[in-house]
């Protein structure tokens, strides 16, 4: 039997700043699949040679001039680009997908983040992110049936109480707000996607993956929030065995960290 595919995703808050945080995750984790999001570069600066020096050397990638977009997959394994749904209307690089060998698509989805003011009316960045989440369903819908997906990324949207440090509190704050938190599960339903976090840890268990630049020390404080998320559709749980979930927390602290940790789901079959 093959061994498990491991396959992280992880908000990497710029790749050519990070990319030594990346091979030594690698080095230490031995994953087949990384995705990455806010790369932060256009795809020619993106750095593909220690990507091929880390073992990862098949790269798909979207990267953009400015601002805080990009995403990429690299892996152990070729790579074939695949379609995705029209999921930005402002047309960044947020989006990617591609084909292992298996059959299996990995998608990889950079959720843009609202701003600060949750508010559509008044916040075109808001406005923005709602109408993402709410292409996302229907966008799943019109894909073929049948076929394997897992979707990861940071898709900047804690869901439920346990995935915020305090529900009561982040209630009106862009990340945790109902209309942000409603379109999401909404859309992730319509598509047919599962939560493996919450299918590996009950939703009575707090669960983060971002924590922010702000807190003086952000382990102590641990005011987190679960951001990034790895779905897999009916096909995918039919065909494949989740061996085991994990959040990389010790990653977020460390040399230059991202405010997001990686994580990480391994599925055999």
């Amino acid at each position: 039997m093959a061994p498990p595919l491991k396959i992280v995703s992880w908000n990497i808050n710029s790749v050519r700043l990070r990319a030594p945080n990346v091979e030594t995750f690698v080095a230490a984790e031995r994953p087949d699949v990384v995705c990455l999001q806010e790369t932060k570069c256009q795809d020619g600066e993106f750095p593909l040679k220690a990507f091929r020096e880390m073992g990862l050397p098949h790269v798909v990638m979207r990267g953009q001039r400015g601002g805080h977009a990009g995403v990429a997959i690299a892996s152990r394994l070729p790579l074939e680009l695949v379609d995705m749904p029209d999921l930005c209307r402002e047309g960044q690089a947020r989006t990617i997908a591609a084909r292992l060998p298996s059959g299996l698509e990995v998608h990889n989805i950079y959720l843009p983040a609202g701003g600060d003011i949750p508010d559509p009316a008044a916040n075109e960045k808001f406005a923005h992110k709602l109408d993402f989440l709410e292409r996302l369903g229907p966008g799943y819908k019109t894909l073929k049936k049948g076929v394997k997906r897992i979707l990861v990324g940071d898709l900047n949207v804690a869901p439920h109480e346990n995935d915020v440090w305090s529900h009561k509190q982040l209630l009106s704050i862009v990340s945790h707000t109902p209309e942000e938190t409603e379109r999401l599960e909404a859309s992730r339903k319509a598509a047919a996607f599962h939560d493996i976090a919450r299918l590996a840890v009950p939703e009575t268990q707090k669960l983060y993956t971002w924590w922010s630049y702000r807190a003086a020390d952000w382990a102590a404080s641990n005011r987190g929030r679960r951001l990034d998320h790895i779905w897999a559709n009916k096909a995918a749980l039919e065909d494949v065995k989740v061996e085991s979930y994990r959040i990389h927390l010790a990653w977020r602290g460390g040399w230059k960290p991202s405010d997001h940790a990686p994580l990480s789901v391994e599925v055999s079959g």
